[in-house]
């Protein structure tokens, strides 16, 4: 009976493979010779990249041995007759020969051919191609091709399915005879007639058309798509499409799927897409849409993906969603939507992601979400979510939560957690939450990042037990107000953490049950911890000196800043830290030697007294020193000079003597982009070439010492400069007017020193060339002459200072149209006149006018017009109320932050906004975890 059956599913299969359309292939032995001979052909016309990275899989195979079967070749598809139907030698490594491959063209019954990720960079595809009039399947995509797209490709009418995307950024292939070796490049492909490309290509289901520029079809390309009555699959991502996406997009009835994302020049969405009656997915993300996006689309029934993120001026709301809904995937992040979310929103139980961050939504998150049964992925960050967070206990399947950067309130209970036993990451930080952490979160065991940092979180941490099998790799409890001791479960048990985040709460020490508390955790046991951060604590006593070894010594972040540290235990070795913060405690004694590993180290405010002669031998991988605010005495050592990687340095508000090594400046040739020795006892001239003719710094602040001599003239050489501050030394010398070629200078700083000493002379028109400034101090010099009326060219400027110099002459009424001014000082010269009118002067204080006897006019009255004395009183010693450009690193975490602080009185919020932005260009773009 069984041979019977056989015999009769041997007789059917023929006829069964003819009425479903199934292609049967041939066993070795049946391949026809001048088709192996085309192939072959087609094989020794190609260029191979000899590049082990791209080895070839197929062609290197293929063998002109007449005992070798073409169809048993690898890519090598054939029909019962031995004709080649099927060619796919995708990420092949073919660089060249595409054109010279004859033996392609030539295969006549050719119905399918797949060239996508090969690598012929720059070169056009074939105009022959279109000979190959069976073809049903082309793809030649991630290709590297480049040129206009051959008109002949749409003589191809039988294509099914069409994929010719582009490949944006390369690198050229290493062994291209003619190219660059490693040099990257942007291959540009193009089809110019979009109508006339698809107009014969009626049988088309799918099309992909990635990264092609379809720019030269101006608004015209949904009317063009109007060709293909049977598409149902849509790709135009990065084609450079304009114009609204309108009605004859939606005539296309077989439609279920339309991606059209990062075409920033789209305007609209047409409500039409509504009526395609397949529609399964919409991706319109990244293509500039504006105006509100039709509600209906929302409520389609058949949609089940619909991405529109990153489009920041699309406006819209949730609609009321129907029961019988197919959405899966709900992605609005980074568009304009509001409102309130819809207690609809549980009636889509396929739901399986959804994505609203960085949008503008209100109120609270629906307790009906807790219907959603499927969902596995929710972002809802950085809205104006509020309320307490919904139960979502029967969703399973969740993996991410993330619910940061809301205004959520209330407890999480422990009975939340106990479900949601597939969670991966719970991100819940800057909200409102308060009372306990629950011991249930740190018991989820596929747990690997919890955030809860920047909330209320209250009393001690739990203790947890059972859970060393734990994989929970990244741990933020920073900013919130937990207090006592860290319990020793939470660093014994938790043994994958690879970073920790305690800062910013009230620990004080470890709970240890039979020992004495410890005053910082011991954490020797963490054999992965790479980022360590209990800053800004209640911790005091001594830097142990097992802290180096934490991570069985590969930790690469250590920030113990803001506790009342005094000491480092001895012997220490810093031998892997790459990011050491220990600002702001009391640590005495020498500055530390760190890891000749360390890329950025903030030894600030603290009582440190000396640097090490020998200290640049650990600097060969810095980038970023600070030991301001300490007691630093003695010189700076000559070997500071080893730091070649130095991007910024700071070792202001100290005592340090001596003059300014001048292999340290040189270093602004290099990387050197921020100096500030401000505020010492540093003497001596700068030599007038001093400053090297590709000088890269952007802020130099050598204010507050004893320099004396000259501007250095080499200083023009600064052209990137934003910032100068010379201020309170001895310097006797014209005003530096050439610094007017500086065209990025937004801050000078002159004021106090002995500018022009005994000659007097004007201040030069050339000052209206300087059109960046935000802030100009000049007083407390003997400044001459007239104020010129070119001030009024300084359009930026925020803050203005001649006050203590000798100035005369009217103030010139273009100052009146100074719209940004917010600080005027013109105290204490030879002014006269009336002051002009306009809003703007009579806004400051009368004492930005006072001393000046011939000057009158609002604000002034007869009473504040008095003249001290002295016409130049000695400059005061450095008050609040003065420009200070000390650096001040902040609480780093594990991604750097890091500001400045400058007088309230002399620059405005908006100056201070400009100098920390500058400031963390340095930084963000250099450390992440």
């Amino acid at each position: 009976m069984r041979s019977i059956l056989l015999l009769s599913w041997s007789f059917l299969i023929p006829f069964l493979a003819n009425y479903f359309g199934i292609q049967m292939v041939l066993v070795s032995g049946q391949c026809r010779s001048d088709q192996q001979s085309l192939l072959l052909q087609m094989k020794n016309s190609f260029i191979l990249s000899n590049d082990s990275v791209f080895p070839s899989t197929k062609l290197s195979q293929w063998s002109s041995h007449q005992s070798s079967d073409c169809c048993d070749w690898s890519g090598v598809r054939c029909d019962e007759a031995g004709h080649v139907i099927g060619l796919d030698l995708s990420r092949e490594p073919i660089i060249g020969g595409l054109e010279n491959a004859t033996g392609l063209s030539d295969l006549k019954y050719l119905q399918s051919l797949n060239l996508s990720f090969t690598l012929f960079y720059g070169f056009q595809i074939p105009s022959r191609l279109g000979n190959l009039t069976n073809l049903t399947h082309l793809n030649l995509s991630q290709g590297g091709f480049a040129g206009e797209i051959p008109i002949e490709i749409s003589s191809l009418t039988r294509l099914v399915t069409l994929d010719l995307s582009g490949r944006e950024r390369r690198l050229v292939p290493l062994d291209l005879p003619g190219r660059e070796r490693s040099r990257v490049f942007s291959w540009r492909i193009e089809i110019p007639n979009l109508s006339l490309f698809l107009q014969n290509l009626t049988e088309l289901r799918e099309l992909h058309l990635d990264r092609i520029d379809l720019s030269a079809s101006g608004t015209e390309w949904c009317k063009a798509l109007s060709f293909l009555p049977n598409l149902q699959v849509l790709s135009l991502s990065g084609c450079d499409l304009s114009g609204p996406i309108n009605h004859y997009l939606a005539k296309l009835r077989s439609l279920s799927v339309i991606r059209l994302y990062d075409n920033y020049g789209l305007s609209s969405c047409t409500e039409s897409l509504a009526n395609l009656l397949n529609l399964k997915t919409l991706d319109l993300s990244e293509c500039g849409l504006q105006g509100k996006f039709p509600e209906k689309i929302l409520q389609d029934p058949t949609l089940e993906t619909l991405d529109l993120s990153i489009n920041q001026l699309l406006q819209g709301s949730l609609p009321n969603f129907p029961k019988n809904s197919s959405l899966r995937n709900l992605i609005l992040l980074g568009t304009g939507f509001s409102g309130t979310l819809p207690d609809s929103l549980g009636n889509l139980e396929n739901l399986t992601r959804v994505e609203v961050r960085s949008c503008n939504f209100t109120g609270p998150i629906p307790p009906s979400m807790a219907n959603l049964t499927q969902l596995f992925h929710m972002d809802f960050s950085s809205n104006h979510f509020s309320g307490h967070i919904p139960s979502l206990h029967k969703s399973r399947n969740l993996n991410y939560l993330d619910l940061s950067f809301n205004n959520l309130s209330g407890g999480i209970s422990s009975t939340f957690w106990e479900q949601l036993v597939n969670l991966n990451l719970v991100l819940l930080s800057h909200n409102s939450l308060n009372g306990s952490i629950p011991r249930s979160l740190f018991l989820l065991p596929n747990l690997e990042m919890l955030w809860l940092s920047n909330n209320q979180f209250e009393n001690q941490l739990p203790e947890i037990s059972n859970v060393s099998s734990s994989v929970l790799f990244d741990l933020d409890l920073s900013g919130n107000r937990l207090e006592g001791p860290v319990p020793i479960s939470i660093i014994f048990e938790l043994r994958n953490l690879y970073t920790l985040d305690l800062s910013s709460n009230k620990f004080s020490r470890l709970r240890q049950a039979s020992s004495k508390p410890r005053v910082i955790p011991i954490l020797k046991n963490q054999s992965q911890l790479s980022g360590l951060n209990i800053s800004n604590n209640q911790i005091p006593g001594v830097i142990p000196n097992w802290i180096w070894e934490v991570g069985n010594g590969n930790l690469n972040f250590l920030n113990l800043s803001h506790n009342l540290l005094v000491s480092l235990q001895e012997p220490y070795s810093i031998s892997s830290i790459r990011l050491l913060d220990l600002h702001s405690n009391q640590l005495r004694g020498n500055i530390p030697h760190m890891s000749t590993n360390t890329s950025y180290v903030d030894y600030s405010n603290n009582h440190f007294t000396f640097i090490p002669a020998d200290i640049g031998n650990f600097m060969s991988k810095t980038e970023y020193f600070f030991a301001a605010n300490n007691s630093l005495v003695g010189v700076i050592p000559e070997s500071v000079c080893k730091g070649i990687y130095f991007q910024v340095l700071d070792l202001s508000n100290n005592n340090l003597s001596g003059t300014i090594p001048a292999c340290l400046i040189a270093r602004s040739e290099t990387t050197l982009g921020v100096l500030n020795l401000g505020r010492n006892n540093l003497n001596g001239t700068l030599s007038d070439t001093i400053f090297p003719r590709n000088c890269g710094l952007q802020i130099l602040d050598l204010g507050g010492n004893q320099l004396q001599g000259v501007v250095p003239k080499s200083l023009a050489n600064c052209n990137m400069l934003h910032v100068l501050d010379l201020k309170n030394n001895h310097i006797s010398d014209n005003f530096p007017c050439w610094l007017g070629n500086a065209s990025s200078l937004q801050v000078l700083v002159l004021q106090s020193n002995n500018f022009s000493g005994h000659i007097s002379w004007p201040i030069p028109e050339e000052m209206g060339r300087f059109k960046s400034l935000y802030a100009l101090n000049m007083s407390h010099n003997a400044l001459t002459g007239s104020i010129p009326s070119s001030f009024g060219n300084l359009k930026q400027i925020e803050s203005l200072d001649l006050s203590m110099n000798n100035l005369s002459g009217k103030i010139p009424a273009q100052l009146a149209s100074l719209n940004f001014l917010s600080v005027l000082n013109l105290s204490y010269n030879n002014l006269v006149g009336k002051i002009p009118t306009s809003t703007q002067l009579q806004s400051f204080s009368p004492t930005s006018y006072e001393g000046n006897k011939g000057l009158y006019g609002p604000p002034l009255t007869n009473d504040s017009q008095t003249r001290p004395p002295e016409l130049q009183p000695s400059p005061p010693p450095a008050s609040s109320d003065e420009i200070d450009w000390f650096f001040i690193a902040m609480s780093i975490g594990f991604a750097v932050g890091f500001g400045a602080v400058v007088s309230p009185l002399m620059f405005s919020m908006q100056v201070n906004k400009w100098y920390n932005d500058l400031i963390y260009k340095f930084i963000y773009r250099r450390f992440r975890v």
